[in-house]
This record gives structure tokens, sequence and C-alpha cells, in this order.
């Protein structure tokens, strides 16, 4: 039997400890591939370089580094460097801290696996739950498990999961979680460099999050159990349709 082929990215980079973790986790499930940016490319969400030429590096067998974002790296594996024959799946990570609730929409995790289910393949995105020390093992762990478990079923194409794991110790059992509600702040914090020019950093240091039970940060802060949430590419928010149908535009009539 032919093994399934693993696309393996992330945004940390093709050097970081998070996605040697996950790679050898996907080992002993298929045959790996990453392909994964030369350099960190956190917070850079679904961003796609249309205007610049990208290079690829080969740095290892079926391992290749490209000098763009998650998403690019995705792009790029599926309808160049493997398309010979795609992958069975696509799983991101594992990142470096977190991507609860509106982190996803920022992440650039999240975003090579977002872009591997918009090209129709299945995908993953794991993160660990911490910004100090990283131990990766049982996230490890974790997404090994999960991904065997996906890999025997019958999988729709654009399945997107956002996968977040404690911190520390065993995990000790997992939700299935809708999207929840935190913040960090709202600082732009505003700094003087030597030659006296000003410059700022944003986000805020202050971590608050809603207590929610079915959410993703209650699941992992409150309950200390890995958050397994499906996300849409659809962005239509289709509660409100009509609502925004039930409005006049002035001077225009609306059609359908």
């Amino acid at each position: 039997m032919t093994k399934p082929r693993i696309l393996v990215s992330n945004d940390d980079g093709i050097h970081a400890r998070g996605l040697e973790a996950l790679t050898k986790a996907m080992e002993p499930l298929g045959e790996v591939w990453v392909v994964a940016p030369l350099h960190e490319q956190s917070a850079t969400s679904h961003s796609l370089s249309l205007h610049d030429p990208l290079r690829i590096r080969e740095v290892g067998e079926r391992r290749f580094a490209v000098d763009g974002t998650p998403a690019d790296c995705v792009y790029v594996a599926v309808n160049h460097v493997m398309k010979q024959a795609k992958p069975a799946i696509v799983v991101s990570g594992i990142n470096h801290g977190p991507n609860l609730a509106d982190d996803a929409i920022y992440s650039g995790t999240v975003a090579a696996a977002m872009e591997g289910a918009i090209l129709g393949i299945p995908a993953v995105a794991f993160s660990l739950v911490t910004r100090r020390t990283f131990e990766f093992e049982h996230a490890a762990d974790f997404a090994r498990a999960l991904v065997r478990s996906l890999l025997s079923k019958p999988l729709p194409p654009r399945l997107l999961l956002n996968v977040n794991v404690p911190a520390y110790g065993k995990v000790k059992g997992y939700q299935v979680t809708k999207s929840g509600q935190h913040s960090y702040g709202a600082d732009v914090i505003e700094k003087e460099d030597p030659r006296g020019r000003k410059y700022y950093w944003i986000g805020g240091t202050g971590y608050e999050h809603v207590k929610e039970p079915g959410t993703d940060v209650t699941a992992v802060h409150d309950e200390q159990l890995a958050s397994v949430t499906p996300l849409m590419i659809d962005l239509t928010n289709h509660a409100q349709l009509g609502l925004v149908r039930s409005w006049q535009v002035e001077g225009f009539e609306q059609k359908g």
C-alpha cells in the first residue's frame, strides 16, 4: 500500500524546534515532505507574495525552505514541489505560542493550514500554548494521534482544524470547541531610539479571556485540555444576511 503523503509547514521557520517535532511525529504515518519559510514569518496572516519572486532552497531529502510566507510555502509545495502527487493532508506547526480565539486571524501557522484547505486538501494547524518554556513532546504525541485518526477516515477536502495544546505535561484529553474571546490589551508603547526618533510597539501584555464553556480558550486555560476547533474558509456571516438585505441604499435598487 502506498504511504500517504504528508506536507508539513509552519510560520516559525525551517529550523524551528516545533517544526522538527511535528515532522518526527508524522514520520510513522506516511511519506513526509517539509516546505517551510526560510525565516520566521509569525503573524503574517494569509499573505501571498504576488509581486515578488520566490526562491526555493533544498535543505534535505524532501525538505525545502522558501523565502516567503507560510501560505506561499503551501501553495508552492502543492502546485510545484509535490505536483506529481499531492499530499493527503497538510499539517502546520507546532507553533511556538498559542493560536486561540482571534489569534487565528493573524496566525501564519493557521494560514499555512488554510492554504492547504483552500487548495482542497484537509489541513490541521497545531500550536503550543506557552510563551516561555517550549517542550513539544506531548503536543507532538497528540498531533500524531489526531493525524493518524484523520488519515483513517474519508475527510471533506476543505476540512480545516485549529488545534491548541496546553504547555505542560501529558495531554489528558481534548475538546472539540468553538473560537473564544480573549485580549492581550490594546497598548501602543512609545519609545525613543538613541538618535531621539520615536518608535512604537503594538500589542499589550495584559492577558484576559472570557470564561465561556465550549470555547478553545476555556478548554486550554481552565480545563487543561487540547482544543480542536473546526474553522471555515467561507467568511460570510450567514446569520446576518437577512438583516443586511432588509436595509435600503437610497437611489439604488436591491436585486435578487
